[in-house]
């Protein structure tokens, strides 16, 4: 059984990689300026908990409609993983050593969404540009070391998801003793 688990999880987690990476190559072949909107990273959330939850969901009706929470978070967290690791590390390979120009110039893109998404919020100019000064400041977004900052953040912020979803799935087998 506990292969099965995995297994489905693992499955999943494959299949979120494949649509995020999807949309990482989409931005990157076709419209690079598609990484600066908002909306992306709101159905990109979306879609990594509800793979979650499937994934979850899925492992409780193998086990025979009953899984224990470690079990329902285990299959949440196996999914998230796969699927954030891998489209991060897509993305850290495509900006860092097939177009290292496509990635200072998303990185332009991005500081200028940022800035004017502070000034369409009303943000006092001092506030706007020590903002500027700091992201100017920052190295590469897509360095070795902020990827893998973004993915521990990531899997930190879906981890607390995920043991809300396991509380949720989780369902004891009333014969068990």
């Amino acid at each position: 059984m506990e292969k099965s688990l995995k297994s489905i999880a693992s499955n999943y987690g494959l299949y979120l990689a494949l649509i995020l990476s999807c949309f990482t190559i989409i931005g990157y072949a076709i419209y690079l300026d598609l990484f600066t909107k908002w909306w992306l990273g709101i159905i990109q959330m979306l879609l990594v908990i509800v793979f979650g939850i499937i994934s979850a969901s899925k492992a409780r009706s193998i086990l025979g409609g009953f899984i224990s929470f470690k079990n329902a978070f285990t299959a949440y967290f196996i999914t998230i993983v796969i699927g954030i690791t891998i489209s991060a590390l897509l993305g850290m390979i495509i900006f860092n050593f097939v177009d290292t120009e496509a990635a200072a110039i998303l990185q332009e893109k991005i500081i200028e969404s940022q800035i004017s998404m502070m000034e369409n919020f009303g943000a006092p100019q001092d506030a706007i540009d020590t903002a500027r000064q700091q992201l100017e400041a920052e190295e590469n977004f897509f360095s070795i070391p902020n990827v893998l900052k973004s993915i521990v953040y990531q899997l930190l912020g879906f981890s607390i998801v995920g043991l809300i979803v396991a509380l949720v799935i989780k369902k004891k087998d009333p014969n068990e003793a």
